[in-house]
């Protein structure tokens, strides 16, 4: 395998979806789902597709990011990445002089994600596989030396994951089949947001049992009565035995979450996810202690391994969510499920912003199939919105997700999609300027 990277292309596209309410939540309220967008390119012509998820505002600081990254990869070869992707990671993470800017943190982080996203979408298709496919048939060893275990070996040390993926390799066949066969559970977030009616609420829930889930989550967060009276009209709506999880995206201080939870406690809440702040790890504890036997997840924003590492070595949650573009790439989640196998904690991606299921799934389905080996309690979050606009589109049959067939990452957008939402010259943005919907 081998091509020099001979250019990139960086795209600032916005979808509209604050006008609908889409993604509101009590923190974000009027999100216009984002992606800074980079297309990789070799002398061949073959490309490589990456993207870190935002907002809207603040997308064109992403895309400034990635193109300074980009012009760091400019000119490597492919197969010297794959050798040495560690290095590679490092490269884009660790520059002596932008690691500054974080470090492994932050925008500059997210804009790496985007570019070492890209290079295992074009590794992936270049080995005629999907991603997840690629991921679990490498050798143990080779699998473990994507990921950098800086800052970790208090933790996990290299060789202990190693001996982790070699006695995964038991059954690993017969798990991909049933992959194969059965896919991965996924839990319906379109019902739940904030800004919804009442009547949408109700609606959107009987449909998301109707269609096969068996699990569903409501944010929460803007005052108790208003969440005491949507879990209830939750609940009416989806029957006793579905399962209703919640979501404050980082809402309380810590005393407030946990008398928050207090009041909604008689709901049997599935978990409490981002209660507090992403980084308070301390304060994820103790919040976890005051509400058990709910669960508490979070991980969607939550930076980099080493802070995943501090969640697990102190009892912080229950459920770890991994994004694929918050940290750093397809390299720093390997470390992150790693961790999370060690410490025996499923893995609950974030996933239901513009591309994030798409991406997101191929994660989850080698940690299913080569590192923790088992399903568990793991899902998927999903999102009915904007797959639309993916060459290769997730694919979610009976409440799970279906592992994608096509080589890549699924990370692709469609050149009329970009065209049309490009941020802000594009058929879509024309059509609202001046509006509300400006964010320049």
């Amino acid at each position: 395998m081998h091509g020099k990277i001979v250019g990139f292309e960086a795209f600032d596209i916005r979808f509209p979806t604050s006008q609908q309410l889409d993604g509101s939540d009590a923190v974000h309220a009027d999100p216009d789902y984002s992606a800074a967008y980079v297309v990789l390119r070799t002398e061949a012509g073959d490309e490589g597709h990456g993207f870190c998820f935002t907002l809207g505002r603040g997308n064109e600081i992403e895309v400034a990011a990635i193109e300074a990254l980009g012009r760091m990869v400019a000119g490597l070869d492919i197969g010297d990445i794959v050798r040495d992707s560690r290095g590679f990671y490092r490269l884009l993470t660790q520059d002596s002089q932008m690691r500054w800017l974080g470090p492994e943190k932050g925008v500059v982080h997210m804009a790496a994600a985007a570019v070492i996203n890209a290079v295992w979408d074009m590794v992936s298709k270049l080995a005629g596989k999907p991603l997840w496919k690629y991921l679990a048939d490498l050798p143990p060893q080779e699998l473990a030396a994507m990921a950098d275990f800086q800052y970790l070996s208090d933790a996990l040390t290299e060789d202990e994951a190693v001996e982790m993926l070699r006695r995964a390799e038991g059954g690993k066949a017969d798990r991909e089949s049933w992959l194969l066969e059965h896919g991965i559970p996924a839990y319906a977030t379109s019902p739940g947001w904030l800004g919804y009616s009442d009547e949408k609420l109700v609606r959107l829930c009987g449909e998301a049992v109707d269609d096969g889930y068996n699990l569903i989550k409501l944010k929460v967060g803007g005052s108790v009565a208003d969440d005491q009276r949507r879990l209830a009209l939750a609940r009416d709506a989806v029957g006793p035995d579905t399962r209703i999880a919640i979501d404050a995206n980082q809402k309380w201080d810590v005393g407030e979450a946990i008398d928050w939870m207090a009041a909604l406690a008689h709901h049997a809440p599935y978990w409490i996810e981002e209660p507090t702040s992403p980084d308070d790890v301390l304060g994820h504890a103790a919040i976890r202690r005051a509400v058990a036997p709910v669960r508490v997840a979070t991980g969607e924003a939550v930076q980099n391994r080493v802070m995943f590492k501090q969640f697990l070595q102190a009892d912080a949650i229950d459920i770890m969510q991994i994004d694929a573009t918050r940290a750093g790439g397809v390299n720093e989640n390997i470390a992150n499920l790693l961790l999370a196998a060690k410490f025996g904690v499923p893995v609950v991606p974030h996933a239901g912003g513009v591309g994030l299921c798409e991406v997101v799934q191929h994660l989850a389905m080698v940690d299913l199939v080569a590192i923790a080996g088992d399903i568990g309690e793991r899902s998927i979050e999903y999102v009915d919105h904007l797959h639309e606009h993916f060459v290769d589109p997730v694919r979610v049959v009976d409440g799970s997700y279906r592992a994608p067939r096509r080589p890549g990452f699924s990370s692709e957008i469609r050149p009329g999609s970009i065209e049309e939402y490009r941020y802000p010259t594009g058929s879509a943005w024309r059509r609202l300027a001046g509006g509300a919907v400006d964010q320049a």
